[in-house]
């Protein structure tokens, strides 16, 4: 699959949980944030805002499209980035599971990073 169909699927992704995340009732305190670097391939949704009198930010997804793969750095959602990502049709062997540790992949049908 063509790098460009993974930036277009990460960044609808993002889009549709930040539109949901705005909706829900603590959307008032929080904003929620998506950013694309394109150029970069780096892809995050954060949330910044206060509770109470204290400043709260957080990293909800974050993604990095290397060697032609998608790297998930970090994935804080219940129902999970690379399910979403295969249902989409991107294949398990083109999605590093990057947050676990460099041992993990070899037992699931993630890629890994390596590059052959």
């Amino acid at each position: 699959m063509a790098v460009e169909h993974y930036r277009q699927y990460i960044r609808q992704i993002l889009s549709e949980r930040a539109e949901r995340a705005s909706k829900q009732r603590n959307a008032r305190e929080y904003e929620i944030q998506t950013i694309f670097d394109t150029e970069r391939d780096h892809y995050q949704l954060l949330y910044v805002g206060w509770r109470g009198h204290k400043r709260d930010f957080g990293c909800v997804l974050h993604l990095d499209i290397k060697a032609g793969k998608i790297w998930i750095q970090h994935d804080g959602t219940e129902v999970g980035i690379a399910n979403q990502l295969v249902e989409m049709g991107v294949p398990k062997q083109d999605i590093v599971l990057a947050f676990h540790e460099p041992e993990v992949p070899q037992f699931t049908d993630f890629g890994t990073g390596e590059t052959n």
